[in-house]
């Protein structure tokens, strides 16, 4: 079991081990034990405080469906400083999220996480691995998630060791199943490149603090989120909206589109394709028959900054309810 301590200091620990990690990465592993955490319920302001920045209704009774990712990161941010894991921590690149809920949470639900990584494939623009998250509350496993970070270096001549715990496949003839880039390895894509835009819906004036807001929220204090001084240091112009936030605003909108409903999320999943330079204005786009959504910038050519698809039933990967022994 592992003992909580400050996501702080984890962030600190990445950023003095990420110069000592810059490759080549030729034969990295990663590491093959799991993180843990006790059964823990929420803090109740905290989710009010994420609730409001992401525009989910702050007086609900249950979670926000993307929530456990936030009371996981700290686990799995300590996962990827440690000296052992291969690839440095400042400037992984969070390019896709997916989750599965097997039932609402309540906000007053005991929480025991769980965080992995597995997955290492190669990529055209370097390395990819997956952060998989799970969820269980009274030995009922309730919530998963599968979040894949880039890390970027030079394409090596051989592709990286692996692991021995390999991505789970999706089933044959799964949804959403798209062109990759050469090397990508396969991987699910929410919508084909050639896909028509989605009617467009409401707008979005996001302002320049929002990334400061989200990191109060989150507790992720990546510095290219809070300033434009700090967000220079990476080589963004201005400071960018967190990609999890990004996906958060969207299941809130679909929550508010569906009347509220709590049980109208049981599978949600995103590509982020562009970054939010803040502050912005970004059009919500939403299909409610497929129940695909984007993201995207306004004027004469968009940018692209997000596309995702929600259901009411179960994940592409089949994540079934068990009990813990």
């Amino acid at each position: 079991m592992t003992t909580p301590t400050p996501l702080a200091l984890h962030l600190l620990k990445g950023a003095l081990t990420s110069p000592t990690k810059r490759g080549p990465h030729t034969g990295a592993r990663l590491p093959q034990d799991t993180l843990t955490l006790p059964p823990t319920a929420p803090e109740p302001e905290h989710v009010r405080r994420y609730a409001r920045v992401c525009g989910h209704d702050p007086r609900a009774d249950t979670l926000p469906p993307a929530y456990p990712h936030v009371m996981a990161f700290p686990l799995a941010t300590r996962l990827m400083a440690r000296r052992d894991f291969p690839f440095p921590l400042l400037g992984l690149v969070h390019t896709r999220i997916e989750l599965t809920r097997q039932r609402p949470l309540a906000r007053t639900d005991g929480i025991a996480l769980s965080v992995h990584t597995e997955g290492l494939a190669a990529h055209r623009r370097g390395t990819t691995f997956d952060v998989v998250t799970r969820a269980v509350s009274d030995g009922e496993a309730v919530w998963h998630s599968r979040s894949t970070y880039l890390c970027r270096h030079s394409a090596p001549d051989t592709a990286p060791d692996g692991d021995t715990r390999p991505r789970d496949a999706p089933p044959a003839g799964a949804p959403g199943e798209g062109a990759q880039p050469p090397g990508a390895g396969p991987r699910r894509s929410t919508r084909p490149p050639d896909a028509e835009p989605l009617p467009a819906g409401e707008t979005w004036s996001l302002p320049a603090g929002l990334g400061r807001r989200y990191a109060a929220a989150s507790g992720d204090r990546n510095p290219i989120h809070l300033h434009a001084l700090t967000a220079r240091a990476f080589g963004f112009p201005r400071a960018i909206a967190h990609g999890m936030w990004t996906f958060a605003r969207c299941l809130a909108a679909h929550e508010a589109g569906s009347g509220g409903r709590a049980d109208g999320i049981g599978f949600a999943e995103a590509d982020f394709k562009a970054p939010v330079l803040l502050p912005a204005r970004v059009v919500h786009a939403a299909d409610p028959a497929t129940g695909a959504f984007e993201l995207r910038g306004t004027g004469e050519r968009p940018r692209l900054h997000l596309t995702g698809r929600v259901s009411a039933g179960p994940g592409s990967r089949g994540e079934t309810v068990t009990r813990s022994a």
